[in-house]
């Protein structure tokens, strides 16, 4: 019987700290991390970021010289180096981290879809990248062995507008860091002082983008009659992100909003903590993962009713229109003011986020490359 190999592009791996190191990155480094050995299966992980792997000896690192940190470096590795470095090094199946797969692949091809948000909000794209997107995903969901969205809400996106049968796709959800839980009060006064940051503030994760809606938070911040209570915005510059600057300086909100950047993953739960609630008011997410991350630290959460958001707050978080400033605002002075939001959350958000386990995610992610060797690529022809 034929040994498994699995070979894994994983070259969306930031090598730098920035927003690039946020969503994708920490979803991909977490998986291979927590793959399962298995008797008769080895791996391959081909990276540019080489170094700070555990040593596993069913795990190889296989770096390259290419500038793959550079977009059209990274397409010209996965379109024509990998397939030559497939059969050289004998794989059996090859997983593509990232949307695209390689026209020349010469076995089978897991492809991960995170989510569709360029179909779904298309003006939030620049247009190269949002029809490299659409090109690319259609390919992959024609072509490929198996197919992976992150949340069940993506694995119907994919059915609905790609017609993929709901029995090639697998879910495997992102999991929950074990830093993130609550911690002791006298720790987080401290990073409060640190970071000069009030007792009461409002926090926002995630990069700043289009799709991420702040511009509707913004609108409800200055509706709210708590002059008091400030924004955090933590997240990096993504791209098309001049409104939310242009938006604080309209609203008067230039004392009350802080750009604290991107913060490295070891200090967010900190931030999570120190927060009296986290605002998630993105129209599209993939999975939506600050909400976990804020309800397994005990922290209110209000968030938008759209596309996954709801799987990643289920019953504990608070839900709004995203395109209502008005209910925002109502949702947030509940969390601010309803002791018993807090209390509430403070019990059942860590119990919810619970049940995302990156051991978990590691394993369903080894169980769909052994559903994948066993099945003949797809086409929608």
């Amino acid at each position: 019987m034929q040994r498994a190999h699995i070979g894994i592009n994983a070259h969306l791996l930031a090598t730098a700290t920035g927003y690039r190191r946020a969503g994708i990155h920490h979803y991909i480094h977490q998986i291979v991390r927590h793959l399962p050995p298995a008797a008769g299966t080895r791996y391959t992980i081909y990276t540019r970021l080489a170094d700070g792997w555990e040593s596993r000896p069913d795990v190889r690192i296989a770096g390259t010289r290419l500038p793959t940190g550079n977009r059209v470096a990274r397409i010209m590795w996965e379109q024509v180096v990998w397939p030559f470095m497939a059969r050289h090094d004998s794989l059996t199946l090859l997983h593509s981290f990232a949307f695209a797969m390689p026209r020349l692949a010469p076995r089978p091809v897991v492809v991960t879809i995170y989510d569709l948000s360029f179909i779904e909000n298309p003006e939030a794209f620049p247009a190269a990248q949002r029809r490299y997107l659409e090109h690319e995903t259609a390919y992959s969901c024609a072509h490929a062995a198996r197919l992976v969205a992150i949340s069940e809400s993506g694995r119907r996106d994919i059915h609905r507008l790609y017609g993929v049968p709901l029995e090639r796709i697998d879910v495997v959800t992102p999991g929950v860091g074990d830093a993130y839980r609550p911690l002791p009060a006298a720790q987080v006064a401290a990073f409060r002082r640190e970071k000069a940051l009030p007792e009461t503030f409002i926090l926002h994760v995630g990069t700043l983008q289009p799709r991420k809606n702040i511009p509707t938070l913004l609108e409800a911040v200055a509706r709210l009659d708590r002059p008091g209570v400030e924004l955090v915005l933590v997240g990096g510059r993504g791209w098309i992100y001049e409104e939310i600057f242009a938006r604080v300086e309209a609203l008067g909100l230039g004392n009350r909003v802080r750009f604290a950047g991107y913060v490295d993953d070891e200090e967010l739960p900190l931030w999570y903590n120190a927060a009296a609630v986290l605002a998630f008011p993105s129209f599209y997410e993939g999975f939506g993962m600050p909400v976990a991350d804020a309800l397994a630290c005990g922290t209110p959460v209000v968030a938008a009713a759209t596309s996954s958001i709801p799987e990643a707050g289920g019953e504990v978080a608070l839900y709004f229109e995203p395109r209502d400033a008005d209910e925002l605002a109502e949702r947030l002075r509940q969390a601010l003011d309803d002791p018993e939001v807090r209390r509430n959350t403070r019990a059942a958000g860590p119990a919810h986020a619970a049940g995302f386990s990156w051991a978990r995610s590691g394993a369903e992610m080894a169980a769909v490359y052994r559903r994948a060797a066993a099945e003949p690529a797809w086409s929608a022809a």
